[in-house]
């Protein structure tokens, strides 16, 4: 499965370049700036590209038609997010060019604001909360500086005015109770008709369900991902899909993406890269999920091309059943380095997997295909543009992992990047117990740090095994933050594992307690930095840490293993014993198995309903409190660098250059005007 691990950068320690031999190269030194931005709870940084200009030209020339591909798909994915989303975001953007009035009052400021705000998201609704963006300027001033601009210059659908087009997208801004929430995951309720994403129309959840269901054969032992690429709809009172494709949904995006990768796969680094674009291809003409397991099958076996990719309908998470796919994609090249790290890792799978604290039946007897490298992203689009993972580990079907394996991902340009903007920012200071967790984050935190990271997508991610007759969505809306638990406890349980000093991969048997502290201290506490006072917890991965964190605290008690501490009227995590923590891990990753292995949902709601979703308003407080004193944004995002062809009076292609120029608002601007086809629709 996919996972999109987030940092709260603030969190990390110190880490030296690794990359200092190519950086400079590059126009990467100590002037580099990586703030670009700062806005609302948002920073938005650069991240750098080293060894780029090392390329071969045909490497770069690749990685240029695969950053137009990656670029093409944005549009989709703010359709998929809401229905109302590119008109809002267009007619936002039509504002913002061509206001002719005062743009120095507090509501054009608030406007302004507003537009970094839904270009953040990706849509209307927070990127990391999921719940509304609420403007803090007024409907009247809205509709003023809307119809104030030349309607020539407004991209008003076609027949429709102004004031037509305000009085459809107004209520949806501005009333709190409409599409509250992109995505829903309350207990009790229809998921489907309650959630703001656009994967659904006129359809409740358990017609939602049947239908999927009756598709579904339990004896069929590599099913395709139903319903990955489409959205469910009621047509003359009968359930039906509307499938993404050329011809399609989105066949204006998918058009140019295909174009794209028509291009790169002239110019694959090998005739396996080669079938892996034409596959895709395939794919994204037709439709059709066999040929995207074809397509993933490739990909996972590709271990070779210095260049990569991710593109097409992957991640789930943002559809509350689980099985719909957001639009994303990622351009990278192997750090050859770093991967060393990587490999030691995926070279001991089996080891790992026979020693997992886990039942013997839940276990891989033969772990196949495991690959892991460290690498660089040239490119980020769709989901993970402007905010990014950290790591990735793909393909999502358990079948594919089972019979082919696994391809992992650590993006440590990425890290270095959240790494850097973070330095001397105040955060370790105020929240960590004393000056002995401060100097364990500061000599072992960048290696834990990306080592957890490793763990969770190389291992993590693939380890165990579903029994027979189990589907992939047998958890339903708990199977993403059940999933992300799953692979974080791996990786906790063995960096505290003698097995790590052995392989060289930490310096010595003290490194693991600088993550065990920092984790707990965010899943127990700084990551409610994320959440608006009174509101529950509701992103996967904020319920996955938080879970971990309150389960290990709570069976601890009677051994006082983690406690909070009151010093000066603040609170801290304190870790009193790092070894029983690391059995209560254990433990707790047996369990997660278990339920995983079984499709156990009953199991899974117990555990995420009573440790991963309620908030301690006090201690909430408190925490805001303190991180608001630091003045620190607890929301990162990136621009993405830009990429120019260079060519001769013939059209050969000669170079391809990198600049980091680009700010956060001329980009979105550009993207806008550059790869926005789709057409506006109710």
């Amino acid at each position: 499965m996919l996972t999109t691990v987030v940092l709260l950068a603030a969190c990390n320690g110190n880490k030296a370049d690794k990359s200092q031999q190519t950086a400079a190269d590059d126009g990467i030194d100590s002037t580099f700036e990586y703030t670009v931005d700062k806005f609302a709870d948002i920073e938005i940084l650069r991240y750098p590209v080293p060894g780029f200009n090392s390329l071969s030209l045909q490497q770069k020339e690749l990685i240029y038609y695969l950053s137009q591909a990656a670029l093409e798909g944005r549009d989709i994915l703010w359709d998929q997010h809401n229905r109302y989303n590119l008109t809002i975001r267009r007619v936002c953007e039509g504002v913002y060019e061509n206001y002719m009035g005062d743009k120095e009052s507090e509501e054009w400021k608030n406007f302004e604001t507003y537009l970094k705000q839904i270009w953040m998201a990706s849509g209307i609704h927070h990127h990391y909360s999921e719940d509304k963006i609420m403007p803090k300027f007024t409907e009247e001033y809205f509709r003023k500086i809307v119809k104030s601009v030349d309607p020539g210059r407004m991209p008003f659908r076609e027949g429709m005015a102004a004031d037509e087009t305000l009085n459809e997208i107004v209520p949806v801004m501005f009333d709190p109770k409409i599409m509250p929430k992109r995505i829903n995951q309350s207990a009790g309720v229809d998921l489907v008709t309650t959630s703001a994403v656009n994967f659904y129309e006129g359809v409740t959840q358990k017609e939602v369900e049947e239908y999927y269901n009756a598709m579904k054969d339990p004896k069929d032992e590599t099913p395709v991902s139903y319903g990955l690429n489409s959205k469910v709809v009621k047509k003359d009172g009968v359930v039906t899909e509307e499938v993404y494709k050329l011809g399609g949904m989105y066949d204006k995006a998918i058009a140019r993406i295909i174009g794209w990768l028509e291009k790169a796969a002239v110019v694959a680094d090998n005739d396996k890269q080669k079938l892996v674009i034409n596959t895709l291809i395939e794919y994204y003409k037709t439709g059709d999920l066999n040929k995207f397991d074809d397509y993933s099958v490739l990909w996972v076996q590709d271990t070779e091309s210095k260049v990569d990719f991710i593109n097409g309908f992957i991640e789930n998470y943002t559809d509350p059943l689980g099985m719909k796919a957001t639009w994303e994609s990622m351009v990278n090249f192997k750090n050859e380095e770093a991967t060393k790290r990587t490999e030691i890792i995926s070279n001991n799978a089996q080891w790992f997997e026979d020693n997992s604290p886990v039942d013997k039946q839940f276990k891989k007897e033969t772990v196949k295909g495991v690959s892991a490298k460290v690498i660089t992203a040239a490119t980020l689009g769709g989901d993970c543009y402007p905010a990014t993972p950290i790591g990735i580990n793909l393909p999502n079907a358990n079948w594919i992992r089972r019979d082919y394996g696994s391809k992992s991902v650590t993006i440590e340009n990425i890290t270095d990047a959240y790494d850097k903007a973070a330095e001397g920012n105040g955060f370790k200071e105020e929240f960590m117990w004393s000056d002995e967790e401060r100097a364990l984050a500061k000599k072992y935190g960048s290696i834990t740090d990306n080592l957890h990271t490793d763990l969770h997508e190389c291992l993590g991610h693939g380890s165990g095994k579903m029994l027979p007759g189990v589907s992939d969505d047998a958890l339903k809306a708990y199977g993403s933050p059940i999933e992300e638990t799953r692979a974080d406890l791996f990786g906790l349980y063995y960096l505290g594992d003698p097995k790590m000093v052995e392989l060289g991969l930490v310096p010595d048997s003290n490194a693991y307690k600088a993550q065990y502290y920092t984790y707990l201290m965010n899943g127990l506490m700084t990551q409610l930095t994320r959440i608006q006072p009174g509101k529950d917890i509701e992103q996967a991965h904020m319920r996955n840490r938080a879970l971990i964190s309150a389960w290990v605290m709570e069976k601890g008690k009677p051994d006082n293993v983690v406690e909070f501490k009151q010093r000066d009227g603040k609170t801290y995590v304190v870790i009193n014993d790092y070894g029983k923590l690391r059995n209560l891990f254990g433990q707790l990753l047996a369990e997660v198995q278990r339920i995983k292995s079984t499709g156990d949902e009953a199991a899974a709601r117990n555990l995420v309903e009573n440790y991963a979703v309620k908030v301690n308003q006090d201690l909430h407080k408190e925490v805001l409190a303190r991180y608001e004193k630091l003045n620190l944004a607890p929301y990162k995002g990136f621009v993405n660098p830009v990429y120019t062809l260079v060519t001769d009076k013939n059209g050969k292609v000669t170079d391809v250059t990198i600049s980091y120029n680009e700010n956060y608002v001329d980009q979105q601007l550009r993207y806008s005007r550059q790869y926005s086809v789709l057409p506006l629709k109710n």
